[in-house]
């Protein structure tokens, strides 16, 4: 198939943004407790900075860009405008896993002003708090979003001799790269994993848990990967017995609509634990945004409009990836090379046979990720492919080397090989596990003899002062009118309310 499409160039048409989330915290490295910063305007709004689950979780959400060093230019600049909003004192800090955090119901949840829309977010992180902990909400992430262009959907269609409508097509192509992603997203947590570590005191109230003292500040995982994307990380027990399907659209919608209408006995307790709405509702599912996994199908909704009601009426635009760890070593977290890395593998899942999946594939796929991020770094881990045991560097090595030819494909019209040089770091990473950051980051703290605590706040010391050029006149003015301009779309909404919240929350039900 590859060779029918050595000559096109839509693929330079691949487009790609960056959602990245990251923690305010004081200067002694504890959770900052003051709201939003007013300069950054309303983060119900803004379209580049907003907040995540809570008043200190910032998220920075880029435009979409073909070329990862402009992306990557334009996420430098929003962190560039958002330190100059921050309190003076204030740092961000580098990585996945939380700073000192003392009591959960501390941590304050992210406000969205006084609109139905803005309560209810609100509630929904309170909801959250109850379920999974304030604590476990803290851990920041870096989202993925990547699309093809129309162009290559059109001769793609053509290769396949596909009749069905363009959107459609697009749409059953999606998920047809959804299902292998999820077959070999371990191989993501292997190479990408960058927490490994993580201070004592996220863990006060976790009575049980399989990690090793590292020193009496830090536990960590030998051979692990990725805490974020394991049990303490985005995991339930409500969810873990959620089978949703990847087969198809309309399976997919059928899932978690299921499990949103679907009661859980355990969450009707949260009635009681104070005056006024504790969750949107007391289901498996609040709604289909707190369905944790590593991969959504998405499209840009229309103004109060669920995301599975877009899905339905328009297909699926994009993806986004959701198992990045923020590289602590890296001042966006994320590089150039992990992009361009990213481009291959994404077009290499959707190019290679997509079978359906049933249900014992399923939890064969989440056996090998909990391998993965649990031993991933365990030289002869083994895993599941099939039903038989296969060397996770042997099966690592097959998947990179498609990649590869991918990658040839994708540097035909670059003047030097960049994909293909991406590819080489991560065959690298496989050679040789102490290049995975997971390993550099227990590398880098032994070397130092270095709590988790200590080494994160010397990088986010570091990167502070990256961020602390200030932007050019034109740059700040422009980041300033995005502000003002989101905090006047907030107050049109906030006018324009017409029921009040308690009516507003059942018709959010209903929907």
């Amino acid at each position: 198939m590859l060779q029918n499409l050595k000559e096109i160039r839509c693929l330079e048409g691949i487009t790609h943004g960056i959602e990245k989330e990251s923690l305010r915290i004081s200067p002694n490295g504890h959770i900052s407790l003051t709201p939003h910063p007013k300069g950054l305007g309303s983060p119900l709004t803004h379209e580049l900075v907003t907040t995540d689950f809570s008043e200190a979780l910032i998220e920075f959400i880029t435009p979409t860009f073909q070329n990862p060093e402009t992306s990557l230019a334009y996420l430098h600049d929003i962190h560039g405008f958002v330190y100059s909003q921050l309190p003076a004192d204030e740092l961000l800090w580098t990585s996945s896993m939380p700073c000192i955090i003392h009591d959960d119901e501390q941590i304050p949840l992210a406000q969205y002003g006084s609109s139905n829309i803005g309560k209810l977010k609100t509630l929904y992180r309170r909801g959250l708090g109850h379920r999974y902990s304030r604590a476990m909400q803290t851990i920041a992430g870096i989202h993925f979003n990547f699309s093809l262009p129309d162009d290559f959907w059109f001769l793609y269609q053509d290769i396949l001799a596909s009749t069905e409508s363009l959107q459609d097509f697009k749409t059953q192509q999606y998920f047809h790269l959804i299902r292998n992603f999820r077959r070999y997203s371990w191989l993501l947590i292997y190479l990408f994993g960058a927490s490994p570590a993580v201070c004592k005191s996220f863990l006060k109230n976790k009575i049980q848990h399989d990690l090793v003292p590292f020193d009496k500040f830090t536990f960590h995982m030998p051979y692990g990967t990725s805490l974020r994307m394991g049990d303490l990380g985005y995991t339930s027990a409500a969810q873990s017995s959620l089978v949703i399907s990847y087969n198809s659209l309309e399976e997919y919608v059928a899932g978690l609509r299921k499990a949103i209408n679907t009661p859980y006995p355990p969450y009707e307790a949260f009635a009681q634990k104070g005056e006024g709405h504790q969750q949107i509702n007391s289901n498996i599912l609040q709604i289909e945004n707190e369905f944790y996994t590593t991969i959504r199908p998405k499209r840009v909704s229309r103004k109060g409009e669920r995301p599975i009601q877009s899905l339905i009426e328009g297909g699926v635009e994009y993806i986004e990836v959701r198992c990045f760890d923020l590289n602590p070593f890296l001042p966006m977290g994320i590089n150039e090379t992990q992009i361009q890395f990213m481009n291959a593998f994404l077009i290499f899942c959707l190019l290679r046979k997509s079978p359906l999946s049933s249900e014992s594939e399923y939890r064969e796929i989440q056996e090998n990720f909990s391998a993965a991020v649990i031993l991933g770094r365990k030289p002869d881990l083994q895993l599941q492919q099939n039903g038989s045991s296969i060397f996770m560097r042997e099966w690592a090595n097959e998947i990179l080397m498609e990649t590869r030819a991918v990658a040839e494909l994708l540097d035909r019209n670059l003047p030097r090989s960049s994909y293909l040089a991406a590819v080489a770091e991560q065959l690298a990473k496989v050679d040789d596990s102490e290049l995975t950051p997971s390993a550099q980051v227990l590398a880098q703290m032994k070397k130092h003899q270095q709590p988790y605590f200590d080494f994160a706040m010397d990088f986010s010391l570091q990167h502070a002062k990256l961020f602390a050029k200030k932007l050019s006149t034109d740059k700040l003015a422009t980041f300033k009118s995005l502000s003002e301009k989101s905090r006047q779309e907030l107050e049109e909404i906030e006018n324009s309310d017409s029921m009040d919240f308690d009516s507003f929350l059942v018709h959010a039900n209903r929907s």
